[in-house]
């Protein structure tokens, strides 16, 4: 599957394109998985590269999926735009924005809160995962 750009502009909706490609965030509560509570796996709507579970999402309030802790290490980047401080969390295969992570999340699970724009993701439910090429992510739903 192509990542051009052309490529990308004709697979993924406007808005998967903004909040991926230019570094934009969708509005909040008006997204698709931010109260999500069917169990499943969060991929980069780009590359496909698994991100989350459902283990780890819960409700921060925000408006968008809040998430303890991805799968695996995620690229970090310092993000001054807008005026604020943040660290902007993005996907290791594609370079895809994903959103932000804060140091205000929940403190028994680590104090993390990885603010993920519904946009960015891809959700596979946990029935579909082995068909969907993602059987390996079924332990995490035993």
């Amino acid at each position: 599957m192509s990542n051009d750009k052309k490529t990308l502009k004709q697979r993924l909706t406007s808005m998967q394109y903004h909040v991926t490609q230019e570094d934009g965030t969708e509005p909040p509560y008006e997204n698709e998985y931010y109260n999500n509570k069917e169990a499943g796996l969060y991929v980069d709507v780009v590359s496909g590269e698994a991100l989350f579970t459902t283990n780890e999402q819960y409700d921060a309030g925000c408006g968008w999926p809040s998430f303890t802790k991805p799968l695996s290490e995620l690229n970090e980047k310092f993000d001054s735009r807008y005026g604020m401080r943040r660290t902007e969390v993005r996907s290791k295969e594609a370079d895809s924005h994903l959103g932000h992570v804060f140091e205000d999340g929940i403190p028994s699970e680590g104090g993390l809160r990885y603010c993920i724009n519904s946009a960015a993701l891809r959700f596979i439910p946990v029935k579909d995962l082995e068909k969907e090429g993602y059987g390996e992510y079924l332990k995490y739903f035993k």
